[in-house]
């Protein structure tokens, strides 16, 4: 485990890179994407000439035996959840970045985009169940605290499931939000509560993949541990075949989760453990399709 003074000072180089991405990259690409995504109720009014068939509100005229229209005003403020998987695979990386510093690096620009856009944030931090729920505030200092949460909390359990996210924001958050689902989803199926949530909320799927399970490095024998089940297997990564069925493998479980997210209808941004895979372009490529 990191100590505080590791964590404190990893959050301050992350809030300080994350920043300058949002101050000259993706700042506006940002309130393009989600503000004004929907209208609230403000008031109700009698009835003018011209006024839209569609906005008369038929109960309070039936009662008043005025006729009175609805009047919405644009939703200027926007909620954002981090939904941060804490699983331990997410300790992993074969290269410098686990995926957990990729996770709050990721977060950190969606987080200070909604600092600068006047937008609440909130976490929520779970493994196996849900480890920690911090309700929406505004304020570069309350999205420090969820930096270092995402960096500091260690999981009780080892497992992933999404799903507990999901349904807790089903449960606790009754309007439209953002919701920033970060996992690498080795998991099981949760396809039923992400199309659920996907009804009332704008889910962004963010999977952080490491480049050393995509393909098998050739180390020859080695021993393999799941650090959420524990399982324990030799495998030999020099032998074709296995290398082979590995990689195919893979791919259908990368097909599958992607089949997943567009029957939800849920975009999904691909990051990596990398240290040569920027961030930038990644989410460069997911403004641009929602923009579109």
């Amino acid at each position: 485990m990191d100590s505080l003074a590791e964590v404190l000072a990893e959050v301050r180089k992350i809030e300080i890179r994350a920043r300058g991405m949002v101050r000259e990259e993706f700042g506006g690409d940002y309130q393009s994407s989600f503000k004004g995504q929907g209208i609230d109720f403000h008031d109700l009014r009698e009835y003018a000439h011209g006024d839209e068939i569609r906005s008369i509100d038929w109960n309070t005229t039936a009662r008043t035996g005025v006729p009175h229209v609805k009047q919405f005003v644009e939703e200027r403020e926007l909620t954002v959840y981090l939904a941060i998987d804490i699983s331990a695979s997410g300790n992993y990386g074969s290269l410098r970045h686990s995926k957990r510093r990729v996770a709050a690096n990721a977060a950190a620009v969606f987080a200070f985009s909604a600092v600068q856009n006047g937008d609440k944030v909130g976490l929520v931090l779970f493994g196996e169940g849900v480890e920690l729920f911090v309700p929406p505030r505004k304020g570069s200092a309350h999205t420090l605290r969820l930096l270092r949460e995402i960096l500091f909390r260690q999981p009780a359990t080892p497992g992933s499931n999404p799903s507990a996210a999901l349904d807790l924001l089903l449960d606790r958050h009754h309007r439209h939000a953002l919701v920033l689902l970060v996992s690498d989803f080795l998991c099981d199926d949760f396809s039923r509560s992400l199309e659920v949530a996907r009804k009332k909320h704008d889910v962004v799927a963010v999977q952080i993949a490491d480049p050393a399970e995509t393909q098998l490095p050739m180390a020859g024998r080695v021993r393999l541990l799941d650090p959420e089940t524990g399982a324990r297997r030799v495998v030999d990564t020099s032998n074709p075949a296995t290398r082979e069925l590995y990689r195919q493998r893979q791919h259908a479980w990368d097909e599958s989760l992607d089949a997943t997210l567009r029957r939800a209808g849920v975009d999904k941004i691909k990051l990596s453990t990398d240290p040569d895979a920027s961030l930038a372009p990644a989410l460069h490529a997911f403004f641009k399709k929602r923009t579109k």
